[in-house]
Order: structure tokens, then C-alpha cells, then sequence
């Protein structure tokens, strides 16, 4: 407290939020992004009601554009699910991008002819694999942070940098493509090792059915099992779940293999699924954007689901709306940007009060 007259603001925790405080502040959060998308679709020049009309139009107004963004939501969910699952146990992992591109790495490495099995099997040990590069990957941070205190946030966001200057160094040498006319990219998976397509003559994958499935498992790994209670107990408060006899250590370990194995199924589904082969540049920000989708999804991994189908959306929808308004596509960067930071003060709000002292 200061001298008489003096006011301070303080928080307070909000042991038991009511429905309408869980809910409310999200749903403001999303309304005001809207509205300051338009604001800045005005100073563009562009009538905000038709710059959002064509965001929607080009998202979801033909089967075309609605496949477009299914395809694009898919990577979203998984390393959208890879960042929830970390965030609940308060392991901050930022290198979902890293990860992503382990799993591309091994499916790459796997499928182009490395191995002769029917494609029944071959595909799902090249998950699994593809699952073990990237869980490794985020798991040599999480010893440094549970043997040495080394803060994860700073270690997986530099495997970040470290993992691409590595796969550019992979498609300048071993994976380059002999056939690609000096191009750096991998040779093309063979037939047998890619994801069928869901409609043929389409580019819609069963990469999204395979993340679906992935986020109904992570609901019930956090809701029904011991790992999810261990989870959730060392997210809360890591030394009262060390009083209670959880093993902290173990139970992040855990945490960090499946959180990397799910942003490495990212990679796994971009290569085997859509695009057939390795380049530099197969993740625009994936990874990051993994982060967005958690945060607006509450770490609720079903939320996962339509919250990156909200944010392909706008990305599909701002490429659309671009050509046909004249408005800068960088409108869509804005507007995932605001959603994230009022996302943010809306998950405090839920679980705290401000109260003037």
C-alpha cells in the first residue's frame, strides 16, 4: 500500500469463474478483433462489411475454397494441439516449427523408396516415425530445463533456427532431388508412402481425418487418464504436485513427447499428404501459428479444432478478398495478431479479478 490517496490494482485469483466469465471474455476478445479489422479496412480505403463478406466468401462460399481451407486448418490443428498440450503443463514449447520439420525430415527419408511395404503399412510407421523425430526434438530442451533449469522458451526457439539451416543443408546435399534441375527440394515420396485423398480430383487429404482423431485422443488422454491428470496437476502447481507424490520430471518428459510427436504429424501430413516432397519453405509459420490457434482454443484441444478453421479461414479468406478489394492481405496477420493479444487478457480476466486497493 502507498500514502492516503494512493490507488493500486492488484489481482485476485477467481478460485471457482462462473460460466458466464469462462465464456464472456473470449467472445468479446473475438468481437473486438473484428471491429478493428474494420477500422483498419477503412483507413485502407475498403467498406469494412465487404472486406469481411469477402473474407468469408473466400474462405467458405465454394466447395473449392471450403476444401482450401480444410487443407490448411489441417497443420493448424495438429501443432495447435502440440502447443496446448505444453502449455497445460506449463512447458512453454515454441518450436512447434522445428518439430514440424523433423517429421518432414523422416518421412521424406522413409518414403521415397528407402522401404517396399504396402502402403497399409508403410504409412503409419512413417507417423510413427515421423512422431519419434519430433518428440526427441523437443525433448533434449526438456531435460536442459528439468535437470539444468535452462528455460525451454529460449532453447526451442532456437532449434527453430537451427532445424531449417539444417534442412537446407539436407536439400542442398543428401535429400536433394537429382531430378529437380537444381532446384532445393527432395525427390517425391513414392506412391505407396503418400495420404490418399478424401474426394477425388481434390487436394483435401486424410491428413484432416487423421487430425480429428487426434484431437478426440488428446481430450481423452487430458480427461481420462492419469497422464492428463499429471499433466493438469503440474500446469496448476508443480510443487504441490510434487507433494502429492507426482513425479514432476517424469510426467513433463511425457508431456514433451507428445506434444512433439503431434507437431511433427504436421510435417508428416504436409509432405505425405499435399505436397510430395520436402522444400524450405513447406511450413509458412505453421509452428507460430500453432501458438494463435492454442491460445484462442483455450488449450482445450477440441476448441483446437475451430480455432484453426477460424484462422485458415482468414488466411484462405485474405488471400480471396485481397485481389478483390485491394486491401493488403497483411489485414489478416493484424487481425490473428489482435485475437491473440486480447485472447490473452481474456484468459486472464476468466481467472482473476482486478481489485483496487
Amino acid at each position: 500500500m502507498g500514502s492516503k490517496g494512493n490507488t493500486h490494482l492488484r489481482l485476485e485469483p477467481i478460485s471457482n469463474p462462473t460460466l458466464a466469465r469462462t465464456i464472456l471474455p473470449p467472445l468479446i476478445a473475438l468481437g473486438s478483433t473484428v471491429v478493428i479489422a474494420s477500422l483498419l479496412a477503412m483507413i485502407a480505403g475498403a467498406n469494412p462489411f465487404s472486406v469481411l463478406g469477402l473474407i468469408v466468401k473466400g474462405a467458405f462460399g465454394s466447395k473449392f475454397a471450403a476444401l482450401e481451407t480444410l487443407n490448411r486448418a489441417t497443420p493448424l490443428i495438429f501443432t495447435g494441439l502440440s502447443v496446448a498440450v505444453a502449455f497445460r503443463a506449463k512447458l512453454w514449447n515454441i518450436g512447434a516449427e522445428a518439430q514440424l520439420y523433423a517429421g518432414a525430415v523422416v518421412t521424406v527419408i522413409l518414403g521415397t523408396g528407402a522401404l517396399t511395404l504396402p502402403s497399409i503399412a508403410l504409412v503409419p510407421f512413417i507417423a510413427a516415425c515421423a512422431m519419434i523425430a519430433g518428440a526427441v526434438v523437443l525433448l533434449i530442451p526438456t531435460i536442459l530445463k528439468t535437470r539444468f533449469g535452462v528455460d525451454e522458451v529460449v532453447t526451442t526457439l532456437l532449434f527453430n533456427f537451427i532445424f531449417l539451416l539444417f534442412v537446407s543443408m539436407l536439400l542442398e546435399g543428401p535429400l536433394k532431388d537429382p531430378m529437380g534441375m537444381g532446384w532445393p527440394k527432395s525427390a517425391r515420396l513414392i506412391p505407396e508412402a503418400r495420404l490418399p485423398r478424401i474426394l477425388p480430383g481434390l487436394r483435401l487429404h486424410w491428413g484432416f481425418a487423421l487430425a480429428i482423431l487426434a484431437a478426440i485422443a488428446v481430450w481423452i488422454i487430458q480427461k481420462r487418464t492419469t497422464l492428463g491428470y499429471e499433466m493438469q496437476a503440474v500446469g496448476l502447481n508443480p510443487e504441490a504436485a510434487r507433494f502429492a507424490g507426482i513425479p514432476v520430471r517424469a510426467a513433463l518428459i511425457k508431456t514433451a513427447l507428445l506434444s512433439g510427436g503431434l507437431a511433427a504429424l504436421a510435417g508428416f501430413s504436409e509432405v505425405a499428404g499435399l505436397k510430395g516432397s520436402l522444400t524450405l519453405d513447406l511450413s509458412p509459420g505453421f509452428g507460430y501459428t500453432g501458438i494463435i490457434v492454442a491460445m484462442l482454443a483455450l488449450l482445450n484441444p477440441l476448441a483446437v479444432i475451430a480455432a484453426a478453421l477460424f484462422v485458415a479461414g482468414i488466411f484462405v479468406g485474405a488471400d480471396s478478398m485481397s485481389r478483390a478489394a485491394g486491401v493488403p492481405t497483411y489485414l489478416a496477420d493484424i487481425m490473428l495478431a489482435t485475437a491473440l493479444l486480447l485472447m490473452v487478457l481474456a484468459i486472464l480476466l476468466t481467472r482473476f479479478r482486478i481489485r483496487r486497493e
